[in-house]
């Protein structure tokens, strides 16, 4: 079976720089049509059937595989080599998964000038674009749902548009496209089995077939209300067909739906701010073209227009052009005076006795940052500990992610919680520093 036609770029999204023990990867490699394995160090590798021979692939390679080809592509156009480059994120990746895109823009032959945000890259396009619009400071909130992953960022634009101050960001690295698709499969399978008692649920390539034919259903559905999914031979020589309508699109994917909701309201708790203050609302992401994500948005602003004058496939990507000609310094001034502030996207602390996880720099925090904070021994006698770093949200250190961890020596002897260890984290634009 040849499967390298099922696997997208949204799905090394998922996998990178994360293990494969990751109970994310987990639940994913049970949808997904082609095999994951486990690598070395709990690395996730892609194993690709092509032309009779099995390969295995890290997502790293398979991202700079698509870095690659988009090099040769500007070097094609342009006609002289590209060495440089900015790549963006999901706003919600953590340090592991930032080094990791990284990682993959090296193996792609690329100088790594920054990894900036995904939505944050769409508001630099707006802001270029609507330059002379922007007459006084307005906040902007970018709503960008794409295939993979979701994220919600709310900036501050000074007059021009060439000082953008980040105030908060929120978001789900597997929320998008790619679940709105396993919902419809799943559906579509429950149909396939009370018709005709059949489980094709084990047949990988069936699935990859059933998925392509909903992705493009799915689609359909943001334009018509009614569209049919037809397959022939689906599993076992059983041709499938069925009508699917916008309203069971939308019911299927309400849960989806109303956690997007969620987390653009838990942005706007994070930046102390009402939603009535809120200027633009601008929408990145092919699954924004989706009318109940639209409707839902414009209903939680009262009523407010969405902004749909930046292009939602293209923004980012534009956004990331724009802050590469300020770092090379080549270009148009106006690209110079770009000022760009940006936050922690999640908490960075310190493991505690019992896994608890003390929040040194708190989620949203602007960067660069430095903290400190003093601790103490557990036991008495104790000359030296280990200080685990993590990165994350969860009251159990072991629940988030481990960036590292050191051992200060030469603690003076004493009773347990007498001697004081001042512990430091500080966090950089490009990757956190401990």
């Amino acid at each position: 079976m040849e499967n390298i036609n099922f696997f997208k770029q949204e799905d090394a999204k998922r996998l990178i720089g994360r293990r494969f023990s990751d109970s994310k990867v987990q639940d994913d490699i049970k949808l997904w049509p082609f095999r994951v394995i486990q690598g070395p160090a709990d690395t996730p590798k892609i194993v690709v059937s092509y032309k009779g021979h099995e390969k295995e692939f890290l997502a790293e390679e398979i991202s700079s595989m698509i870095l690659g080809k988009m090099k040769e592509t500007a070097e094609a156009y342009l006609g002289k080599p590209v060495k440089d480059a900015v790549i963006t994120v999901p706003a919600y990746f953590n340090d592991s998964q930032r080094q990791a895109t990284k990682d993959a823009g090296a193996i792609a032959g690329l100088n790594v000038m920054r990894i900036i945000n995904e939505p944050t890259g769409a508001a630099i396009a707006y802001g270029l674009d609507n330059k002379s619009d922007i007459t006084s400071k307005i906040n902007v909130l970018v709503f960008d749902l794409g295939g993979g992953t979701f994220d919600v960022s709310l900036l501050t634009m000074e007059e021009g548009g060439g000082t953008l101050q980040v105030k908060a960001v929120a978001g789900d690295t597997h929320l998008g496209g790619e679940d709105f698709d396993s919902r419809m499969v799943d559906h579509c399978a429950h149909e396939f089995k009370r018709r005709w008692n059949k489980d094709l649920t084990g047949n990988k390539r069936a699935l990859g077939r059933l998925k392509c034919a909903c992705e493009k259903a799915k689609r359909i559905l943001s334009c018509d209300i009614l569209t049919s999914i037809e397959i022939d031979g689906l599993h076992e020589g059983i041709d499938f067909s069925m009508k699917l309508s916008r309203a069971k699109f939308e019911e299927l994917n309400m849960g989806f739906f109303v956690k997007c909701i969620e987390t653009l309201e838990a942005c706007l708790t994070d930046a102390k701010m009402d939603k009535s203050r809120v200027n633009e609302v601008i929408l990145v992401g092919g699954s924004t073209r989706i009318p109940k994500v639209q409707s839902m948005l414009q209903e939680f602003f009262n009523g407010k227009q969405l902004c749909k004058r930046v292009n939602p496939d293209e923004a980012v990507a534009y956004g990331a052009a724009v802050m590469a000609e300020k770092l090379t310094g080549n270009g148009d001034d106006c690209f110079q005076d770009l000022l760009l502030l940006d936050v922690t996207p999640l908490s960075l602390g310190v493991e505690l006795k019992e896994e608890v996880f003390d929040v040194l720099i708190p989620r949203n925090t602007p960067i660069p940052t430095k903290k400190s904070k003093f601790h103490t021994t557990c036991y008495d006698n104790q000359s030296e500990v280990c200080i685990e770093v993590y990165q994350g949200e969860r009251a159990r250190s072991v629940d988030n992610h481990l960036l590292g961890m050191f051992t200060p020596f030469g603690i003076p002897l004493a009773p347990r919680k007498v001697p004081q260890i001042n512990n430091c984290l500080s966090q950089r634009l490009v990757k956190q520093q401990t």
